[in-house]
C-alpha cells in the first residue's frame, strides 16, 4: 500500500496549523498546500484521513458551510462548540472574524 501523496501531507501539514477557535475553508487549505483550485481534494482528504492530532473539523466549506465531516455533521458541530465557535445549523456564525488567513507557507 502506497503512503501518502506530496499534496496529502501538505494538506496535513496545514491542517494542523490552524490555531483552535479559528477555522479555515477547503479552499483556504488547497491554496497553503500549494494547489489552489483542489478544494474538492482537500475535502475527500479530510473524509478519510484519520490522521490523530489533526484538527479535520476545523476546515469547512466556502462562506462559513460546516460541511459533511465524513457523515458526522453533528460531531463536527460539537467539536467546534467545544472550541467556542458558535455554529448554527448549517454554517459557522461570524465566519470572517473567525476565518485564519495565515502565509501561504505550510
Amino acid at each position: 500500500m502506497n503512503g501518502p501523496s506530496e499534496f496529502e501531507r501538505r494538506v496535513i501539514a496545514a491542517v494542523r496549523r490552524i490555531p483552535p477557535g479559528r477555522v479555515a475553508t477547503y479552499g483556504d487549505v488547497a491554496a497553503l498546500a500549494g494547489k489552489p483550485r483542489a478544494a474538492r481534494a482537500v475535502g475527500n482528504i479530510m473524509r478519510t484521513a484519520g490522521v490523530p492530532g489533526v484538527p479535520c473539523h476545523r476546515v469547512i466549506g466556502a462562506g462559513g458551510a460546516i460541511g459533511g465531516f465524513g457523515g458526522n455533521v453533528q460531531m463536527k458541530r460539537e467539536l467546534l462548540r467545544a472550541e467556542g465557535i458558535e455554529v448554527g445549523i448549517g454554517r459557522v456564525r461570524g465566519f470572517e472574524r473567525l476565518r485564519w488567513r495565515p502565509t501561504r507557507r505550510a
